[in-house]
């Protein structure tokens, strides 16, 4: 690659770090991307190997720096990502709940855009949400769009404030999902069917779901009305999961228990 590439740094390698850099290099970046990680996995050392990035290289002014550590690892790591900050470098953190002016404060620049994608991003199917500090150009907020476009969607920029609320619904919401997977497939079992079937039948449920609600692109109260029969079987199941303290109600109360740690995470943070 050209050195006069444009260097796109990522420090912190891990599960959605890695899925960032997996996306990026899908999409055949044109930018020399540099990996800041202490321990790499095999995938990443297979890619320095390859050489498809640069994998720990002494210390340069990068044009983007994606901060993609645990918010808990952010303040001992500050010190030496500032190496990679120059006056012209653009920062994109995708780390839960640690705010703008808290990054601006410890690497000392103001171009800061904080973002939350999601997970599904790694196969190009999430969603990124992100709020952009006070002042940046169109075209940083442009950079930063395409910088995560090859995640999915991007939605933004949006008001800081919200971003606690979207790290509750759609940062964490894969996992949500995944239990439902995963909850499913025991309530089948309790009811006699073979672990591995009930697993199959789960799994391959929510998925076909989800493909029909993008499909359709219908709402999905209505795809839910649509497949409930009075009196039916479904009805009797969601008769259970939509009580008073079912679904809706637990929903809401984890979302808000997420949101809420988020903004401890932005205290811990200081």
């Amino acid at each position: 690659m050209p050195a006069a590439a444009p260097t796109l740094a990522l420090i912190g390698a891990g599960r959605m770090g890695t899925a960032l850099a997996r996306g990026w290099l899908k999409a055949k970046t044109k930018r020399q991307i540099v990996i800041i990680e202490p321990r790499p996995s095999e995938e990443v050392q297979g890619w320095a190997a390859e050489g498809r990035i640069l994998l720990n290289p002494p210390a340069l002014a990068a044009t983007t720096m994606v901060l993609a550590v645990k918010p808990q690892q952010f303040a001992a790591i500050a010190e030496s990502a500032r190496a990679y900050v120059g006056p012209k470098t653009l920062i994109v953190s995708i780390m839960a709940g640690v705010r703008i002016a808290q990054i601006s404060r410890r690497l000392d620049t103001s171009r800061i855009v904080r973002s939350m994608p999601n997970t599904p991003g790694s196969i190009g199917k999430g969603i990124t949400v992100f709020a952009a500090a006070p002042g940046l150009a169109a075209a940083d907020l442009n950079a930063a769009e395409a910088l995560l476009t090859p995640l999915g969607e991007v939605h933004g920029p949006v008001d800081e404030n919200l971003m606690s609320a979207v790290t509750a619904l759609s940062g964490s919401g894969p996992a949500y999902l995944f239990l439902l997977a995963e909850v499913m497939a025991e309530a089948g079992e309790a009811e006699g069917l073979p672990r591995a079937l009930a697993q199959q039948l789960a799994r391959r449920t929510v998925e076909g779901a989800a493909a029909l609600m993008a499909a359709s692109g219908e709402d999905p109260e209505a795809l839910r009305r649509a497949v409930t029969s009075p009196g039916g079987t479904t009805q009797a199941a969601l008769d259970i999961l939509m009580d008073t303290g079912g679904m809706p109600r637990l929903m809401r109360d984890a979302l808000r228990a997420a949101a809420a740690r988020d903004r401890q995470l932005s205290k811990e943070a200081d």
